[in-house]
This record gives C-alpha cells, structure tokens and sequence, in this order.
C-alpha cells in the first residue's frame, strides 16, 4: 500500500545530501522479524517503533535515497487479504497468481503457503523487491518479483490480488477499469479494503469481513474493519 507516511512526526534533518543506500543492509538493519497480528503465520521484516524508521521524515528518507517504506508495515488490507487466501486455499491453490503493489510480500507469500502453482509479487518500489525476498526466504517459498508498472497489462493471471490500492482517488481511476477487465476476462479479482475512500464498492461483492489489530501510528484506530471484496466487473 502506498500512500503518507505513518508517523506524522517531524524532525530536523541534520544532512540532506543524497547518499547511495544499500537497501539489503538497511533493511535489516532497521526491522526486527515480526508476525503480523492477522496472520501469525507469516514472519516479515517489518519496523518496529524500536527502530529510528519510525521516526524519519520524508526528507530524510529521500536523502539516503529511501522511497517511503511501505515494505515496512503490514497494512490492515494486507493482513485482511493474506488471512483469507490462508483460510480459502481453494482460491489460489494450483493457480498463477499476481499480487499487484506487494509491499513487504504478505500477500504473495500467503498465496504461495496455500499452494498457487506461480505467485509474482508487483511492487514499483525496487526497495520492495528486496524486502520480498528477504520475506519469501524467511518463509521458505518461493515468490517472483517484477517492479515495472503492471497496471493495464494482462498475462493470463488466474488470480490477482490487490491489498490496500484504493486510497488516491488518481491511482483508483487507473486500477479500476485494469481490474475490471481481468474480472471480466475470468480471472478472480480479490482486493483486501479497510474502509479507503475510493474502493469501488458498487463493482465489488463481499466475502469475507475481518478486524485486524493495527498500530495506531499506521492507522486513525487499534482496529480495522478489513473487507475482502471479489471485483465483479
């Protein structure tokens, strides 16, 4: 998911020089190995308010050449969408599943635990590719990862999946009618939403509904009512 950085704390930079950052080595340098609340079945490499990424600005991050870390947290959609490909198995079981704006790989590497034939996890982030497969290799599956821009395009995906994408009314406009038309093609289309502005529900069905503990910091709550929604086209 992207969108604002979690915190909304502000802080003086001391140095904003752009520096050249090895994205392995800051990676795991500043996460701990953690189980999302919704999904303790999974391990991530996620921050934790013990480490000093909670607290830098945006400023500072684009000075080290960080993009904001999204890969850093799990997104109450995620966890929403990761619990239910592990309970519903049958959804991507056998299947080539696309997990589009993948993050820290949740998602994806819940598809691969529940025995999807492929699982490519699509993040535009180049940090992301590197937490994926930090991630997959905690988990010991196997996730591919691509960081061109995959909306619009359609390669004979069985299954996508899309956790937390609606919440920039610009980006909606473009996932939309992408997703739309692979529903409309025979792919299942499922989205994991806790409430964003501009999930469009009036193309969605329902499936399942989850309360997924979040921190509050990421959040405006402890508690995200998190939808898994099927795209109906």
């Amino acid at each position: 998911m992207a969108g604002g950085l979690p915190h909304g704390r502000a802080r003086q930079p001391a140095d904003l020089t752009p520096v050249k950052t090895d994205p392995r080595v800051f990676i795991l340098a500043n996460t701990d190995i953690l189980a999302p609340p919704h999904v303790p079945e999974i391990r991530l490499r996620l921050a934790s308010e013990a480490h000093d990424l909670w607290l830098k600005t945006e400023e500072e991050l684009e000075a080290i050449g960080l993009p904001p870390p999204f890969w850093a947290f799990a997104w109450a959609g995620g966890q929403g969408l990761a619990r239910y490909v592990l309970d519903h198995p049958d959804a991507v079981r056998g299947r080539r599943v696309l997990d589009f704006a993948s993050g820290s790989g949740m998602v994806a590497i819940a598809a691969a635990m529940a025995g999807a034939r492929t699982v490519i996890a699509s993040d535009i982030d180049p940090w992301a590719e590197t937490a994926i497969g930090l991630n997959a290799g905690l988990n010991a599956v196997t996730v591919a990862v691509r960081s061109d821009d995959a909306v619009g395009l359609d390669e004979g995906w069985d299954v996508v999946l899309a956790g937390d994408v609606f919440y920039d009314r610009a980006f909606a406009e473009r996932l939309i009618p992408w997703l739309a038309a692979l529903a409309r093609r025979g792919a299942l289309v499922l989205v994991g939403d806790p409430g964003r502005a501009y999930c469009p529900t009036d193309r969605l069905e329902s499936l399942a509904v989850h309360a997924v503990p979040v921190t509050r910091a990421l959040e405006d709550s402890e508690i995200k009512k998190t939808t898994v929604w099927r795209f109906v086209g």
